[in-house]
């Protein structure tokens, strides 16, 4: 399905040098999106110029720290000059952590709460400010996870599922502070997906993805193009009347 008010329109994605982040991108620029890819992978601007030879859009690749408010000022400045405001937001810059809570260092656990919440926040508090500065209206989708929701098992993930939770009021949140505004922000929460950074672990720990499975009431781990539909929805005007919602899209997972 084509949005057709997506077109020409542009975009910001954290975490988008790669995995969940890029191929997320890619759905957006399959919609005539031009996409800022924000990523601390030192090639994410050859992996921008790659997207936007794939798609025939406008790509840019910017080096961001999104833990890093200056960073992310001078990364939307040149997302500015180059694309013009961006009107949507992915935020898909995040990182995990299976560790039992008793055995978290506090420089894990900071870190974790930096990229995961802090990341996040900083990132749409400054792509809120364009757009209110432009009075503009746009869509902010921000990467949570059925673990806002859930307790996962058999693994331990207290410093994650902690984090996505914040994600999740932070959705609700920002999405009634700027609702006058035009701005609507939803999030993601995705089940088991095979990501690179997800099928790099299911590879060494086959038992555990087993098990994940055998839970699943669709019976398979989700595939990142899984999520390009909705992605889709919520970047356009189509889902005009919905926000402040977190959407869990899992297979079935949490239903059980």
């Amino acid at each position: 399905m084509k949005f057709e008010d997506l077109q020409g329109r542009a975009a910001v994605v954290t975490g988008g040098g790669r995995g969940l982040g890029l191929s997320l991108a890619e759905a957006l620029a399959g919609q005539g999106v031009d996409v800022a890819l924000l990523d601390v992978l030192p090639d994410v601007e050859a992996t921008a110029e790659r997207l936007a030879e794939r798609f025939g859009v406008r790509a840019i690749g910017v080096p961001t720290d999104v833990t890093d408010p200056e960073q992310i000022t001078a990364a939307f400045d040149r997302i500015d000059a180059a694309l013009g405001t961006p009107r949507v937001l992915l935020t898909a810059a995040g990182i995990t952590l299976l560790e039992a809570a008793v055995d978290i260092d506090p420089v894990q656990w900071r870190r974790l709460q930096a990229i995961n919440v802090d990341g996040t926040f900083f990132v749409a508090q400054e792509f809120a400010r364009r757009l209110l500065a432009a009075q503009l209206g746009g869509s902010a989708i921000l990467v949570s996870s059925m673990s806002a929701k859930i307790i996962n098992v058999p693994q331990q993930q207290t410093a994650y599922n902690t984090s996505k939770a914040a994600v999740d009021h932070l959705t609700r949140s920002l999405a009634v502070e700027w609702a006058g505004a035009g701005i609507r922000v939803n999030a993601i929460a995705p089940g088991y997906f095979l990501s690179d950074m997800t099928k790099q672990f299911t590879e060494s720990n086959p038992e555990l993805a087993a098990e994940w499975t055998s839970r699943i009431p669709l019976g398979r781990m989700g595939d990142p193009a899984d999520l390009h539909g909705l992605v889709a929805f919520l970047a356009s005007d189509a889902s005009a009347y919905l926000t402040a919602q977190s959407i869990v899209i899992d297979g079935g997972y949490t239903a059980l």
